[in-house]
């Protein structure tokens, strides 16, 4: 008895792109594009996470310690060389209130971005901080640099060890009268200032060294195609990015677009010969031929592997329908249904999250609208079951001899 089982191959390179927003801004903004990609990896299969592809700049590309330590904190750099700030008034020694001094403070709290499927509107959330800060400062000469020293420090120690709550990274670069530092921000911190110990009558900001940190949105979970999204941080004192009192930045927006890219893999291969099954009962026809065995049932477990890192569903079409299945024919008319069936590896879940084991598959795709990977699968496992089952075995064996046959299409689809 022979059923023919056509498989349909699905192999779905899904295209999810993170896309820049685009929008007219004023003169005083400064936009900055963040794009991150998710592809799975088969050396990797278990990195589900984006891979931030924003060119880096600034120390956290160029400057060895910055490089380990942005890299260990899992943050990103990049300079900003059309960042400005002008003193409005002197910079008083050791005054009581730090907004007249160098004053730093950034928005270090995680602020949520909400990204958007340009096709289908789907709607995901990641989350963003500035986690680094540094310039270069200019004084006037005398007193150049020396004038930051104080009786407790000498006059590059902040800038070097940073201002606490701010974490130096153990890197400086002077002269007389400028010099550049980069300072790492814990989470939520507050502002961090240097007062000097004699008064400078200006100061000037030129370009902005700044890191981020993101969380992106579990990748597993989205749809396939493009995600936009965009920030804004207000500049200036009291913004989001806060100088202090003293020192005014040319821009007065900080926007930031994001663009997340992913693609999801569905492959299924059947080993060769695969798509015709044989339904047989358990340990062959011998016992029903020598015995006169009636078999509880025939059925043929077909195993095929594959690759998924997204959401799919299955369905089935038949080339004879009986009820909500498949029916297979002998030369004489008659007909049983087979029941098709299938399992899952490990880390696909079905719609309610629990594992799929012989789950049915039937025509009007009740229960299999929905499998969820949990993590990328790559060529693993899975079973497809066929089975007549005992109440229809009877009318099979009316006939001995007889072939009954069918074809029955098993579905991947990744559009859900």
């Amino acid at each position: 008895m022979t059923v023919l089982a056509t498989l349909k191959k699905a192999l779905l390179p899904c295209a999810l792109v993170l896309g820049a927003v685009s929008f007219s801004l004023p003169a005083v903004a400064f936009v900055e594009e963040i794009t991150a990609t998710f592809r799975p990896d088969p050396s990797n299969p278990l990195s589900n996470k984006f891979t931030n592809t924003t060119p880096q700049s600034g120390m956290c590309a160029w400057h060895a310690n910055a490089i380990a330590r942005c890299k260990a904190l899992g943050i990103f750099g990049i300079r900003y060389e059309g960042f400005a700030a002008s003193s409005v008034m002197p910079i008083p020694a050791n005054h009581d209130d730090p907004r007249k001094a160098a004053y730093f403070k950034v928005p270090s709290s995680w602020r949520d971005v909400q990204v958007t499927h340009a096709g289908t509107g789907a709607t995901e959330t990641l989350q963003m901080r500035i986690a680094a800060i540094g310039t270069r400062w200019d004084v006037p000469r005398p007193p150049g640099v020396s004038g930051w020293a104080t009786p407790a420090n000498g006059w590059s120690y902040y800038w070097y060890v940073g201002a606490p709550p701010c974490q130096g990274i153990g890197y400086i670069a002077a002269s007389q009268a400028f010099a550049l530092f980069f300072w790492t921000v814990p989470e939520g911190a507050g502002a961090c200032f240097v007062k000097p110990g004699t008064e400078f009558p200006g100061m000037r900001y030129s370009h902005m060294e700044y890191a981020y940190e993101l969380k992106t949105p579990n990748p597993l979970g989205m749809e396939a195609g493009e995600y936009t999204g965009s920030v804004s941080y207000t500049m200036g004192p009291g913004g989001d990015f806060d100088f202090g009192d003293a020192m005014i930045p040319t821009d007065n927006i900080a926007t930031f677009n994001f663009t997340l890219d992913v693609t999801h893999i569905l492959n299924i291969e059947l080993p060769p010969g695969g798509n015709r099954v044989e339904l047989l009962p358990e340990g062959g026809w011998q016992a029903w031929l020598s015995q006169g065995r009636r078999p509880s049932r025939l059925y043929r477990d077909q195993t095929f592997r594959i690759a998924a890192s997204g959401r799919f569903k299955m369905t089935l079409e038949c080339g004879l329908v009986n009820g909500n299945t498949c029916g297979l024919r002998n030369g004489q008319g008659d007909e049983v249904p087979v029941q098709i069936a299938v399992s899952l590896p490990h880390g696909l879940n079905d719609q309610y999250g629990q594992a799929v084991n012989k789950l049915p598959l039937r025509l009007d795709g009740s229960g299999t609208e929905l499998f969820q990977a949990t993590q990328y699968l790559n060529n693993r496992p899975g079973t497809l079951h066929f089975q007549i089952e005992k109440e229809d075995v009877g009318e099979v064996l009316k006939q001995p001899g007889a072939t009954y046959s069918g074809v029955a299409t098993v579905v991947w689809d990744s559009e859900v």
